[in-house]
């Protein structure tokens, strides 16, 4: 190991000092046959080097720092020039974004995407793809992770012999951080995104699992999801890059192969919509692609850095051909979703039992007790492929749903600069109300159960509430928020302030002390309190009186019988579980402009 080690680092320093010469465009991965993959440093330098040697067509952008203070680069990469945001935009060209290394010990895609980019910019790959659209790529989106780099970091993957590590230097797994974007890295990419929009926003992965013969899968939303009309765009994208790769002898599945068991190959395979926490989930809420591509962990590295390779260039391809009525149907979606006030729209989505049996190419395997663990595990033999008939569920159907608001949501003062600086990292528009406009007729949710997770997930303790929306009369004050629901990002705006969406703020506990009791009457106090009522209203006392006899839990509980007469007492905090967030059905009174928020990016020519 250490030979591989002392191999690399020279390999590093005759390729900086050749840098000022001839630009060397090759990899580490590829001058060891792909046994190896290079530390950040070789990105920095390759950046740079693309950009040297093709100055017209390559632009390194520096978009941002991670914690431990490393540049966060892209390339952007383009025959038209239209080399920043602003000219693409201006030339109405699609923008294919195309991200390695979220999870960096998965680094098929920064090996890949520098081989791809080569090939194109030489003319050797997807010819012609680059006068007609822009290729943003960024080759590691987890750098800190990348150099926590080390050998069997991901002890069930086959290659390189080191890896970088799955979370970031802050331990966060960034593809559960679309939503949330509690780190700097998610907050410079969303950056990223709000700058260029990208038409199709593509995730690079390697899966773990069980071992078989596919190589690799595609996912794309909107598929299951999203607007009608770009899901039908999705499944074209989808169905090109599968096809693409089947030509190319790979045998690639549109799901994630992933058993419905855990270790059981009978039990098949379940197909899914995913949450807006990971990246093609959230993608398709802003009326845009977003690609998962997982290759095999158990394929070797070069099998898998090439079956990546040729995904990029069959993406190249395919926007090449379709993206600029792929980017119209988008910007048509946009315009759909600026009239969606008051439709009913799913939050969350389920996939049904109904099932078909696919054959799917496997192996040969034994399923035996364990003499380590004592539980029943399954041993494959690669040397004895075998077709497994196993049923395949992919009937995906909508299942919570909630009707948007007429007009938009209210955020009042107390929490309007925390949401805000939510709104703005998702480039979600909004205005502030300048002036008080008083009691307004609102809709406010109150929740009748909340059920807090029993342990911190993702630096969050997340909360799930039930409880339905009434209408009721509120006072607003100035400096609260304003969020329409007719804007291009209305799906988005719906799952971050819907209380109950699987990833809104309140799902990720931005809102958990709205749910927290923080004034009580001693208990002495309270029995004083329930006399007083009761001897006062008669009615209040038969309803006591029935629901003792009528509530056995109620009647044994001491607590319980003392809060019936609390909640009555004008001391009762009437915002206990109070979701702080309303919603209206007309625009307020009184409203300003909203803050600006401009991504800054760099170019790094240095």
């Amino acid at each position: 190991m250490l030979r591989h080690a002392l191999l690399s680092t020279a390999l590093l320093t005759v390729f900086a000092a050749s840098a000022h010469a001839a630009p060397v465009l090759t990899t580490v991965a590829e001058r060891s046959g792909f046994l190896n993959t290079g530390r950040y440093a070789e990105v920095e330098t390759l950046c740079r080097q693309f950009q040297a040697r093709y100055p017209k067509q390559v632009r390194c952008v520096e978009f941002g720092r991670t914690p431990e203070n490393r540049p966060m680069l892209a390339l952007a990469v383009t025959n038209t020039g239209a080399l920043t945001p602003a000219e693409a935009a201006r030339r109405k060209l699609p923008v294919l974004l195309v991200q390695g290394g979220i999870h960096a010990g998965e680094i098929d895609g920064k090996d890949a995407g520098f081989l791809a980019l080569r090939e194109v910019l030489e003319g050797k790959a997807a010819p012609g793809a680059l006068d007609k659209q822009v290729l943003l790529f960024v080759p590691v989106f987890n750098v800190d992770g990348h150099e926590r780099f080390g050998q069997w970091n991901r002890p069930n993957q086959r290659g390189p012999v080191e890896m970088g590590w799955r979370s970031t230097a802050q331990n966060y797994n960034l593809n559960r951080e679309y939503m949330k974007a509690d780190t700097p890295e998610m907050q410079h990419m969303l950056a990223l995104v709000n700058a260029w929009d990208p038409l199709a926003y593509v995730d690079l992965h390697v899966t773990d699992g069980a071992q078989f013969e596919p190589d690799i899968s595609i996912q794309v939303e909107p598929v299951h999801a999203g607007d009608a009309a770009l899901r039908v765009a999705g499944t074209a994208l989808r169905d090109g890059v599968l096809a693409d790769l089947a030509k190319q002898g790979s045998d690639p599945k549109p799901f994630y192969i992933s058993f419905a068991e855990n270790d059981n190959p009978q039990s098949g395979f379940v197909d899914s919509a995913p949450n807006p926490r990971f990246s093609h989930g959230y993608f398709q809420l802003r009326n845009r692609f977003g690609m998962l591509v997982e290759t095999h962990s158990w394929k070797d590295y070069p099998t898998r850095v090439r079956i990546t390779r040729n995904t990029i260039v069959s993406l190249l391809s395919q926007v090449a051909q379709h993206g600029v009525q792929w980017r119209q149907t988008a910007l048509e979606a946009d315009a759909r979703a600026a009239q969606l006030a008051g439709t009913t729209l799913p939050l969350t989505y389920k996939t049904t039992e109904k099932s078909r049996l696919i054959a799917f190419r496997g192996y040969a395997y034994t399923r035996t007790p364990s003499e380590v663990s004592g539980a029943l595990m399954t041993r494959y033999d690669e040397t004895t492929p075998q077709i497994w008939n196993v049923p395949l569920r992919d009937e995906i159907v909508p299942d919570l749903q909630q009707a948007a608001p007429q007009a938009g949501y209210l955020v009042p003062a107390a929490q309007a600069q925390m949401v805000a600086a939510k709104l703005r990292q998702h480039g979600v528009s909004y205005q502030v109300l300048a002036g008080a406009p008083g009691k307004l007729p609102v809709e406010t949710f109150r929740a009748t159960q909340v059920k807090f997770g029993a342990q911190s997930f993702e630096g969050r303790q997340t909360a799930v509430v039930q409880g339905e929306w009434q209408k009721e009369a509120r006072v607003v004050g100035a400096g609260a928020l304003y969020v329409p629901v007719n804007q291009a990002k209305a799906r988005l705006v719906v799952a971050l302030l819907e209380p109950r969406a699987p990833d809104s703020l309140l799902a990720w506990g931005s809102f958990n002390t709205a749910f927290e009791r923080k004034e009580y009457m001693e208990e002495y106090v309270a029995e004083d309190v329930a006399r007083a009522q009761l001897a006062a209203d008669p009615a209040l006392a038969a309803q006591f009186q029935q629901k003792l006899a009528s509530d056995p839990a109620f009647a044994k509980s001491p607590a319980a019988r003392l809060e019936f007469f609390a909640r009555r007492h004008a001391s009762w905090d009437e915002r206990l579980n109070l979701y702080p967030v309303l919603r209206t059905d007309v625009a307020p009174a009184g409203l300003a402009l909203p803050p600006t928020r401009t991504p800054k990016l760099s170019n790094r020519t240095d």
